[in-house]
C-alpha cells in the first residue's frame, strides 16, 4: 500500500488550486489526486460549448498545474474511506494510506424526480463531465426543438447559445416571475427577460414543468403547469445542482442540513485530517450568517487557497467571514452581475436597507466607439451606511466593476467612504471622473438615507 502525504478526491478548481496552493507551499510532501475522467472541463463555460466555442476540447480543464507542482493524478473514483487507519479504497481495487485527505467532490446536477416523465430517454442535465457533454452537444445540434428548464445562470446562459443555432426552437421555462430572479431584484430581472426574448428564446416564466411527455420511450414536450405543451427533441434540467457527499456520509463524517459537508473556517470537517472545499463543503453566508451552499468557482478556488495554505498549521488567518454570492453573466450582448443582498434577500430578511442608483455611459464622452449604456444599484445599510449589496447592467467593464462592489462588502465600506473613492478613469475606458457611477449611485444612496423614515 502506497502512502502520500495529501490525497485530493475530486479534479475540479477547488481540487487543482488547493493541491497547487499546498504543493508550493510544502514541496517535501507527496500528493495524489484522484479524479473520474481523464479530461475536465471549464464549469462556467460549459453552455459556450453549444455554440461560441469551436469544439468541447476549447473548454477543457486539466490538472497540469498540479501535475507541474509535483504531484501525482490517478484517473480512478474512490469508493471506500477508512478515516482511523486513514486509508482509501478505489473502484479498481487500489488502496493508498494518507496523512491528510481532501473532499472536492463538487455536485452533480439535480434529478427532478417530482416531474412525471423524467426518466425519459432525451431528458438531459449540464453534467460537469466532457464524455456526457461531448454526448449531449451531438444530440442538441441534431434537435430541432429544445426545452430548457430553469431560468437561473446555467439555464439562460444554455438557451442564449443554443438561440443563435437558427435552426432549432428554444424555449426556457422558469417558475419565478423573471430570469435570474435569485440573484437579481426585480427591476433587473426584468430586463433579463427583455435580452433573453431578444435573443430569440421563447420565454415562459411563472409556469412550472408539470410533465415531460413521452411516446415510445422517448421525450417528445413538455405540459405546463397551465395546460400548454410544447414541443421538444431535446429537455434540458437546469435547476441546480446537489453535493457530491456519498463517500463523506457513508464514512460517517458530519453533514449539514443542506446535505453539504460540515466544516469550519479552515475548512476542517468533523474528522481529524478530513477536509473539504467547493461544492461538495458548507459554506456560511456573509450578509445572513446562516448555512448555505455557493456553488461558485470563484467561491470554492478562495476557500481553496485557505486550505492549501493551511493544510498542516494554521499560518494564513482566514479574514472573510462568510461567503459572498458575486455573479455575472452577458447575455445577448448584455452583462448582468451582482454581489452580496439583493432587495429581494433583505426582505426576505427582514432587514433594513436602502437603494442607490446612478446610470450613465462607460465611456466620455459618450459617443465614443464601444459605449455601452451602465445602470448601478446599491444596496444599504441605512443606520450605518455599510453597503450589503450591489447589482449593474451594462457592457464587458460590468465585471470588473462588481468585484469593486464585492471588496466594499467584504471591507464594510460605507457609502460615505466611496464618496471620496480615489478612482482611475480613461475616455476608452470608463465613464466621466466627474460622474463615476459607483460614487453617483453612494450619493444618491445617501439621499435616500436622509429621506428615509425609521419603520420598525
Amino acid at each position: 500500500m502506497k502512502k502520500y502525504d495529501v490525497i485530493i478526491i475530486g479534479g475540479g478548481p477547488s481540487g487543482i488550486v488547493t493541491g497547487v496552493t499546498a504543493k508550493k507551499k510544502h514541496p517535501e510532501k507527496s500528493f495524489l489526486m484522484i479524479k473520474k475522467e481523464e479530461k475536465g472541463l471549464v464549469p462556467c463555460g460549459i453552455p459556450y460549448i453549444f455554440h461560441d466555442l469551436e469544439s468541447i476540447d476549447q473548454n477543457q480543464m486539466s490538472p497540469k498545474p498540479f501535475v507541474d507542482a509535483g504531484g501525482e493524478v490517478l484517473v480512478d473514483t474512490a469508493v471506500k474511506l477508512n478515516t482511523i487507519e486513514k486509508t482509501i479504497t478505489t473502484e479498481s481495487c487500489k488502496e493508498f494510506s494518507y496523512e491528510k485527505l481532501v473532499f472536492a467532490t463538487g455536485s452533480s446536477p439535480l434529478i427532478p424526480k417530482f416531474i412525471e416523465g423524467y426518466d425519459l430517454e432525451g431528458v438531459e442535465y449540464i453534467k460537469k463531465s466532457y464524455s456526457y457533454i461531448n454526448s449531449l452537444k451531438k444530440k442538441t445540434d441534431a434537435a430541432k426543438n429544445i426545452v430548457v428548464i430553469g431560468a437561473g445562470f446555467i439555464g439562460t446562459e444554455l438557451s442564449e447559445q443554443l438561440a443563435k443555432c437558427k435552426d432549432k426552437t428554444v424555449s426556457l421555462i422558469e417558475a419565478e416571475p423573471h430570469c435570474l430572479y435569485r440573484a437579481f431584484s426585480v427591476d433587473f430581472a426584468e430586463k433579463a427577460d427583455e435580452i433573453v426574448k431578444d435573443a430569440g428564446i421563447h420565454l415562459y416564466t411563472s409556469h412550472k414543468a408539470k410533465k415531460f411527455v413521452g411516446e415510445a420511450g422517448k421525450v417528445k414536450g413538455v405540459l405546463l403547469s397551465n395546460g400548454v405543451t410544447i414541443d421538444a427533441d431535446v429537455v434540458i434540467c437546469t435547476i441546480g445542482y446537489v453535493p457530491n457527499c456519498n463517500l463523506a456520509k457513508e464514512t460517517g463524517i458530519e453533514l449539514d442540513d443542506r446535505g453539504t459537508i460540515r466544516v469550519d473556517n479552515y475548512l476542517r470537517t468533523s474528522v481529524k485530517d478530513v477536509y473539504a472545499v467547493g461544492d461538495c463543503s458548507q459554506t456560511i453566508g456573509f450578509i445572513t450568517g446562516r448555512t448555505d451552499n455557493i456553488m461558485l468557482a470563484s467561491t470554492a478556488t478562495a476557500e481553496a487557497r485557505v486550505l492549501g495554505n493551511n493544510l498542516f498549521c494554521i499560518n494564513l488567518l482566514r479574514h472573510f467571514a462568510g461567503t459572498l454570492s458575486v455573479f455575472s453573466t452577458e447575455i445577448n450582448g448584455k452583462v448582468f452581475a451582482s454581489a452580496g443582498a439583493i432587495e429581494q434577500t433583505a426582505v426576505d430578511l427582514n432587514v433594513q436597507f436602502v437603494t442607490g442608483e446612478a446610470q450613465d455611459v462607460d465611456r466620455h464622452p459618450g459617443k465614443l466607439p464601444g459605449a455601452s449604456k451602465l445602470i448601478v444599484k446599491l444596496i444599504v445599510s441605512p443606520g450605518n451606511g455599510e453597503i450589503i449589496g450591489g447589482e449593474i447592467l451594462g457592457g464587458k467593464s460590468v465585471g470588473e466593476m462588481i468585484n469593486t462592489v464585492s471588496l466594499a462588502i467584504q471591507k464594510a465600506v460605507t457609502v460615505y467612504e466611496l464618496i471620496s473613492f480615489q478612482v482611475g478613469t480613461h475616455p476608452l475606458l470608463t465613464t466621466s471622473p466627474t460622474k463615476y457611477l459607483l460614487i453617483k449611485a453612494a450619493e444618491n444612496a445617501i439621499e435616500n438615507i436622509k429621506n428615509k423614515k425609521e419603520s420598525c
